[in-house]
């Protein structure tokens, strides 16, 4: 008996992603709970197994890399030996990423097509085909755009399925009939990812009220205890990152609204300190969350955060594995950027932005000038769960643990 393969659910909001490869080749053998295929969902990419065994049988027409499909699509069956797929099998249908396209036909015909009425039934039916026959061959969002642009599109060859039209074709086209324009316009990424991200942010804007804060740490004993560490050949030698996450777990424990969620108008306090470190992938931007990061060693702190990251810009991170943070940390130092506005991980209240280490002039309070070891913090807070004097507080016994790291480490 043939055995459906379809989209799962890999998440409660997901209600579709990109597909990503088949795993197995149409004709071969699957076992049980082996991987058929590849399916990104919002920020997680992973391997769809197998829920039996038997010859996998790829639906013809079936949707290609990128292509967005809804959960529950059929793709395939799993079939005994010498078996044939049902005969009625509804092809399953996919959009294109790069199209975006709806479910709506489009109303756009190419330039120059008559809309007079019909008066003959025969006429009429076959102008039907002929219309539908033209929707199939361009998209509703590339026919938009045609006619933003004014590009007859009836006489292009579209790089997408089949042939069919997509956007960048009618702005490729547009861009080669202007030759005095300068620049062209890209359509942008409609990855899941690229999506998810920016719903997210959007939403952060849209229902928080950040405030950022700065403040400028003398990050000189920081340096020395990281140096430290490679002085002494270490198995483990910490990022950072990684140490300014240990001190701002514990820093957190000391102000706990600071830790707190924006959940339904309420202030809910979290089972733990669960820190998120952002992390810069080829697909976008991706958050692993450290669980109970007070409670880890800075070795187990720095080993669980290298595996993390490792594992993120691979794609491999799991979904329990990119939600659950109570508090975020984006460093964005490594790119000679001092202070910049982090955008707050709802339903988190704050997320705290590491600048460059630079060695500066600095001058003590005996009135001697010397070079220091300079960090710049941007703290940004949602002000509806706290006030500035608290997030100002906490942001200063951060940077005093920063000064010197060592009680706070090993205490």
């Amino acid at each position: 008996m043939a055995i459906e393969i379809t989209i799962p659910r890999l998440g409660w909001n997901m209600d579709e992603g990109s597909f990503g490869e088949w795993l197995k080749a149409d004709g071969e053998f699957v076992a049980a709970d082996e991987p058929i295929f590849t399916f990104e969902s919002e920020k997680a990419l992973q391997e769809v197994e197998s829920v039996d065994e038997g010859i996998l049988h790829i639906l013809p027409g079936g949707p290609e890399e990128g292509d967005v499909v809804e959960v529950g699509t059929l793709v395939g069956f799993l079939l005994e030996d010498g078996e044939s797929p049902p005969s009625d099998t509804v092809i399953s249908t996919a959009r294109s990423a790069a199209d975006n396209e709806s479910e709506q036909p489009s109303e756009t015909s190419p330039v120059g097509s008559s809309s007079s009425p019909d008066t003959s039934d025969t006429t009429t039916s076959a102008d039907s085909r002929t219309e539908t026959s033209q929707r199939r061959l361009i998209s509703p969002r590339a026919a938009r755009v045609a006619g933003e642009l004014g590009v007859d599109w009836s006489a292009l060859a579209g790089t997408g399925r089949n042939g069919r039209i997509r956007e960048q074709d009618i702005r490729a086209a547009a861009g080669t009939s202007r030759s005095n324009r300068e620049t062209r316009t890209a359509p942008l990424s409609t990855s899941s990812l690229r999506r998810t991200i920016a719903q997210r942010m959007l939403h952060s804007v849209q229902t928080t009220a950040p405030v950022t804060l700065t403040t400028r740490v003398d990050a000189t004993n920081l340096v020395s205890l990281r140096q430290q560490f490679r002085n002494q050949n270490a198995d483990v030698i910490p990022a950072y990152h990684d140490i300014i996450a240990k001190l701002t777990a514990v820093t957190l424990r000391q102000h706990p609204i600071m830790n707190c969620q924006w959940l339904d108008g309420e202030v809910v306090e979290p089972d733990g300190i669960h820190i998120g470190i952002a992390v810069d992938t080829e697909a976008g931007l991706l958050v692993p969350v450290i669980r109970d990061c007070d409670r880890l060693s800075l070795t187990n702190l720095t080993r669980r955060s290298s595996d993390l990251i490792t594992r993120a810009r691979e794609r491999k991170c799991s979904p329990e594995e990119l939600t659950g943070g109570t508090f975020s940390i984006t460093n964005l130092g490594a790119f000679g950027i001092d202070a910049f506005t982090p955008i707050i991980n709802t339903p988190q209240t704050a997320v705290l932005g590491i600048g460059a280490i630079r060695r500066d002039p600095v001058v003590l309070e005996d009135h001697r000038i010397e070079a220091r070891e300079q960090l710049t913090l941007s703290l940004t807070f949602d002000h509806q769960v706290t006030d500035g004097a608290p997030a100002a507080r906490f942001l200063q016994n951060l940077a005093s643990s920063l000064e010197n790291p060592a009680p706070a480490l090993t205490g």
